[in-house]
């Protein structure tokens, strides 16, 4: 109902707009100059209008024409583009001409969750330097940006859904426009732009202090079985109708999420695997595409000294939350970076390495995406077995030079985990305690401080244990 309700105000919305100004085109908040357009894909080019307008497009070589549907809808679509890196402008024209100028055509993605995707680029000047000094520390980015292939769009929750009469929401990142956006948003960009060379934008649409639900359409959660007989809390669409869904026609290339810690407070595992499975699904059948979905494990925090009047909170919090979010790996077209190394202190729930963490999903995305031969993800367990009194581990992505690694525990069949000691020997990691002459489970960095140092090529594992029961109970279709 609220997503019925919301939709027919926004066509009212924009008909009676149309029907006044003298009739004047009016088009989305996304469209405007400034802005990049997805390469190698039909573009769609909309608008309201007044009813049976003929409405003319020009852009690229291309001149394509409609006629506005009785309530003044119109769309266009474009021939797919090339890459260009020179600005160009678009023509749109009807009862009034519309000049949108310096449009690039590149790479987009969309990047969304709560605050540490929100986390803008204006704090990094005034945080405390970092104490991992091999990962950088980029205080001056704002001062020195001034990349005119990267462009930016900053999301604004009243007004997207608005029809738009100034073109101006596209920016170049740079100046006030980019102390205001996303850091992992831009960092990722940074990354994709330099190694492609070829132009990037990026649409910033974050909440701080959201749940996932909020940003999932509530019809979706009627798709998934688990749901079934079960009431979704969190207020589920809230921001989906007003944030994304007026972006769904715009295309673009794939998706980055950095959210989980409002759900991780609630201590969810297996629920909110299925919630991270329905907004995957549900944006990808929104957008029409199986578009990649990269995001961001929740760093390490001191869950277990936070006061809870709904539920308890332990040591095992967030190591358990880690657990729900690697099941979404199992589904085709995702990745998660790790951040287990990323946060200086348990007490701060914004630790400051959104530069790394931008860095780290633009691995995911130049690996898979744009099939580059480069490493892009620490060490994945994938399956053990039990060999003389010593656990043997298979990982998927271990390509480390250490030979001795810290971060393990084992435990026998009493179920008491001790610290133990591991050793990579022919490609597998094998882990053994003299105080469990037999053992039957293993787990690394189940804590929420972990301190392990299983990495590859200066990715870090991320954590796991061998006793995993999502396993058997989270379904991939």
């Amino acid at each position: 109902m609220r997503r019925f309700l919301y939709k027919t105000a926004l066509v009212l919305l924009f008909a009676l707009c149309a029907f006044s100004a003298n009739a004047k085109i009016l088009l989305p908040q996304i469209l405007s100059s400034s802005m990049v357009l997805q390469r190698d894909k039909p573009i769609n080019i909309w608008g309201f209008a007044a009813p049976a307008e003929k409405i003319e497009v020009a852009f690229a070589g291309q001149k394509k024409h409609t006629v506005t549907d009785q309530n003044g809808k119109w769309l266009i679509v474009l021939s797919p583009l090339k890459t260009s890196a020179i600005g160009r402008t678009m023509v749109i024209s009807g009862s009034n001409k519309i000049e949108l100028s310096n449009i690039l055509v590149g790479e987009v993605w969309i990047c969304s969750g709560q605050s540490n995707m929100e986390y803008a680029m204006r704090k990094l000047a005034k945080i405390p330097k970092p104490k991992n000094e091999k990962l950088g520390f980029p205080s001056d980015e704002v001062e020195k940006a001034d990349n005119d292939q990267i462009r930016i769009f900053l999301v604004n929750r009243k007004q997207l859904s608005k029809p738009d009469s100034v073109h101006r929401s596209w920016a170049v990142a740079k100046d006030s426009a980019l102390r205001s956006f996303s850091a992992a948003g831009y960092f990722f960009a940074k990354e994709v732009q330099q190694k492609l060379g070829i132009p990037v934008g990026m649409i910033s649409s974050a909440v701080p202090g959201s749940a996932i639900e909020p940003w999932i359409d509530e019809q979706a959660f009627s798709t998934e079985a688990y749901f079934k007989d079960k009431k979704v809390g969190n207020d589920p669409g809230k921001f989906y109708s007003p944030m994304i869904e007026p972006l769904t026609n715009f295309k673009i290339r794939g998706f980055l999420w950095y959210q989980g810690e409002t759900n991780c407070f609630l201590n969810e595992t297996i629920s909110y695997s299925y919630k991270m499975k329905v907004l995957i699904q549900s944006w990808r059948k929104a957008w029409g595409e199986q578009l990649p979905f990269y995001y961001v494990q929740i760093a390490p925090y001191d869950y277990s000294k936070q006061k809870s009047d709904k539920v308890i909170l332990t040591t095992d919090t967030e190591p358990n939350f880690w657990e729900a979010q690697e099941q979404l790996l199992r589904l085709p077209n995702t990745g998660m970076v790790g951040t287990s190394d990323l946060n200086d202190n348990g007490g701060d729930l914004h630790p400051t390495y959104k530069w790394e963490v931008g860095r780290r999903l633009a691995l995911w995305a130049l690996a898979k995406t744009y099939h580059q031969q480069i490493s892009f993800s620490g060490p994945v367990f994938k399956a053990f077995t039990i060999q003389g009194g010593k656990a043997v581990l298979d990982f998927d992505y271990l390509k480390s030079t250490s030979e001795v690694i810290a971060g393990f525990t084992i435990a026998g069949s009493d179920g008491k985990f001790v610290n133990a000691e591991a050793v990579i020997k022919d490609g597998k990691v094998l882990v053994f305690s003299k105080e469990v002459a037999k053992p039957v489970n293993v787990r690394y960095n189940w804590s929420e401080s972990p301190a392990g140092s299983l990495y590859s090529n200066g990715l870090p594992a991320l954590p796991f244990r061998t006793d995993n029961p999502l396993s058997n109970q989270f379904r991939t279709n």
